[in-house]
């Protein structure tokens, strides 16, 4: 079953990849290191886990794998330029991201900075091309879950709650509520995206949501166990920074078994919530379990 799993998801991400490589700008305009800076940032690996969500939700609505992949693209699109961001110096300052230098160190910080809001704003254009979908209502409704999925009230806001954390006393009320801006909402809009482009009713609309609510905490969790037992070698990326940093995670507070007992329980959560999609949501079902067991 995760082999099968693994296979899909590896499928997912040719086609995601193959599209962005399309969307993407190119040429040998004078602004060229802006887009190999941005072509940099997209192209260079991933799990490509949220592209996966809105192309597996658009599956249960029988949703065309055009619109799909568009839309997954848009969504990647604005997590790669968060990662660029949330790489700089005046944030997390690190040096690799998926086992390459980060954009900053590849390019430089001025570059880094326009990629991601390059990124950020090619992300909206895609969502609101006529290619995208047919009716303008449609796209108008996906651009508007994004922007306040990505913003001020989502990953933005929560971001800056993480910037906080070293100098708060945050509890698990606190984090929970932190990762769930800075992580589950994005996660959140991949999750229901397929039902938006398929129009589909207010229960599965629902059911999507809350799946997706449990998934991003199981999934911060992970994050969470990766950086306080793993290496760098698995995670890509330098591990142990929070803990360096002073900043409170669901292991500190949890511990690590307890912690990996709560990933599975909202996975086992998150899964219950697609009952309503019968065997059509067993790929969601096992990105749930995939979600929890990885390594990076």
């Amino acid at each position: 079953m995760a082999q099968e799993f693994s296979s899909v998801l590896a499928g997912v991400a040719r086609d995601v990849d193959a599209m962005m490589a399309r969307l993407l700008p190119g040429g040998e305009e004078p602004e060229l290191p802006l887009f190999q800076a941005m072509r940099y940032a997209v192209l260079s690996g991933g799990k490509r886990l949220r592209p996966f969500f809105v192309v597996a939700s658009g599956q249960l609505f029988n949703v065309s794998s055009s619109a799909a992949l568009r839309v997954a693209a848009a969504v990647e699109f604005v997590h790669a330029y968060s990662l660029i961001h949330d790489d700089l110096p005046a944030m997390d300052d690190d040096d690799l991201r998926r086992g390459q230098p980060t954009v900053h160190r590849k390019f430089d910080e001025a570059t880094a900075i326009l990629a991601g809001d390059a990124l950020q704003a090619l992300a909206f254009e895609v969502l609101a091309d006529a290619a995208t979908h047919g009716d303008a209502a449609v796209r108008v409704e996906l651009v508007r879950i994004l922007a306040l999925a990505a913003g001020a009230h989502g990953m933005v806001g929560g971001q800056m709650l993480d910037l906080m954390a070293p100098d708060q006393d945050y509890g698990i009320g606190e984090i929970t509520r932190m990762q769930r801006l800075k992580t589950g909402e994005m996660i959140a809009f991949a999750c229901t995206a397929g039902a938006i482009l398929g129009k589909a009713a207010e229960p599965a609309r629902h059911a999507l949501h809350a799946y997706a609510h449990d998934l991003g905490l199981a999934f911060q969790i992970a994050d969470d166990l990766i950086d306080a037992t793993g290496s760098a070698a698995e995670a890509g990326k330098a591990v142990g920074k929070d803990k360096a940093r002073g900043k409170a995670t669901f292991v500190d507070i949890l511990g690590v078994e307890r912690a990996r007992a709560q990933a599975g329980l909202l996975a086992d959560q998150a899964a219950k919530h697609l009952d309503l999609f019968e065997e059509k949501g067993d790929l969601l079902r096992q990105a749930a379990r995939f979600v929890i067991g990885r390594r990076r």
